[in-house]
């Protein structure tokens, strides 16, 4: 990195890291950077002129661009000289202007920025370098800038926000159950103590949430993963597993592909006379969870006892501010991870916008979107938060692709005119 005496603040890996975030190639060009607090001395008069030459990066406020513009062109450059402005550098909400020097000021009048938002600008040849196509690797992945929107539920992990930030999207929970004990405790309390007495040979988990009523009921009665010993655990969902591992329990049995009551009854083995000493599995679910999983172990010979461990109910409804950005489509996406939580969002917010894509996590939450007036836009392959994420990013590559191609603007579903639906979303 060749570089002219360089003035700026503390911040030096700042003043680097956004410019190459921006994709502009700072290693093998003179490079000059300029803090504020030299900006504000060099645009007073109380400091030094700028490099004539090379790339000039400068940190500074919104407010202050006229001057820096000003300045830079005493110091010996051209108003048509290649710019760019920077704003959020380095976040997911990271927005690079390509103008001219003397449209700086125009630019940011058009982008709306506040006086006192710090941007980066960088003025120089660089900025329209041929390469900078190939290093623009940031702000060209496929969900930059998405807002989006995730109604979650108790079972939610970090695995879907880290998955989508990971494609350059920011997303926001909005919590649409909550989970309460069982009306009649009874039959769980008695279940809970067949548990420990050895009246059971498998314990069978369909959600996060059935692990969590099974182990506080445990530590009620001062009881650890212990009260495991001897018995076997089929499972399904990632969720459900890891609240598993959260006690140190790793299950017997997981269908491989698809996560589903049916798939694990496909997987179960036949009660065997000979191989199992007990009958008895104990099933603890939601209250309103079907009970066709123990109608298909009870046909593989199973003594099922199906027990309702936890009540689902509906969160109260997220701020004012939350409710009319879902309405107004000033969400990219929204993806629903269950029916539930379909169902829930539009009964504690309202339906999405028309403009919002739709993600859904498989064919039935799809299903229920449908049944609430939303057009699915996306439906992932298989039903894990890693597919429902890739699915969407594909979407909105495609999306993408599509606009260029057909020599649109390429905007963000929430940037789009509120006029009729566009094919495209």
């Amino acid at each position: 990195l060749h570089s002219f005496p360089t003035r700026r603040s503390s911040d030096l890996t700042g003043m680097t890291a956004v410019p190459e975030y921006a994709g502009l190639a700072l290693h093998g060009h003179d490079v000059q950077l300029i803090g504020d607090a030299a900006c504000q001395r060099d645009i007073a008069g109380r400091g030094s002129t700028w490099s004539a030459n090379g790339l000039v990066v400068v940190n500074t406020s919104a407010g202050r661009i006229k001057e820096v513009v000003k300045h830079a062109m005493a110091s010996g450059r051209s108003e048509d000289e290649p710019a760019a402005l920077i704003c959020h550098g380095a976040t997911t909400q990271q927005t690079t202007h390509t103008t001219t020097l003397g449209e700086l000021p125009q630019t940011a009048k058009s982008a709306r920025l506040a006086d006192a938002e710090l941007i980066h600008i960088a003025i120089g040849k660089v900025v329209e370098a041929p390469e900078r196509e190939q290093l623009d690797w940031y702000e060209s992945k496929p969900l930059f800038g998405w807002r989006i929107l995730i109604p979650r539920t108790r079972d939610h992990s970090a695995t879907l926000p880290s998955r989508l930030q990971s494609y350059g999207a920011h997303s926001l929970d909005v919590p649409t159950i909550s989970m309460e004990p069982p009306r009649t405790p009874q039959q769980m309390d008695k279940a809970i103590r067949g548990l420990v007495e050895g009246r059971y040979e498998w314990v069978v988990f369909t959600s996060a949430n059935a692990v969590r009523a099974v182990s506080e009921k445990l530590e009620q009665i001062g009881l650890d993963a212990r009260a495991y010993s001897g018995l076997r655990i089929a499972a399904i969902f990632e969720s459900t597993i890891n609240a598993l591992a959260e006690w140190g329990v790793r299950p017997d049995l997981v269908p491989s592909g698809e996560q589903s009551t049916r798939a694990l009854a496909a997987v179960f083995p036949a009660f065997d006379e000979a191989l199992d000493p007990i009958n008895r599995v104990f099933v603890p679910r939601a209250d309103i969870a079907t009970e066709s999983l123990s109608a298909d172990l009870s046909e593989l010979g199973w003594e099922v006892e199906d027990v309702v461990g936890y009540r689902t109910v509906r969160a109260a409804p997220p701020p004012a501010e939350t409710r009319e950005a879902i309405k107004t489509g000033k969400f990219d996406a929204v993806v629903f991870t269950s029916s539930t939580t379909v169902r829930n969002l539009v009964g504690i917010a309202g339906k999405p916008h028309k403009h919002t894509v739709v993600a859904a996590v498989g064919m039935r939450t799809a299903e229920t979107c449908r049944e609430h007036g939303l057009t699915v836009d996306v439906i992932a392959p298989e039903p894990t938060a890693l597919s429902l994420a890739d699915a969407l990013a594909d979407f909105a590559a495609k999306r993408r692709d599509d606009m260029v191609a057909k020599g649109l603007p390429v905007v963000r579903p929430s940037q789009r005119k509120r006029r009729g639906r566009h094919p495209s979303r």
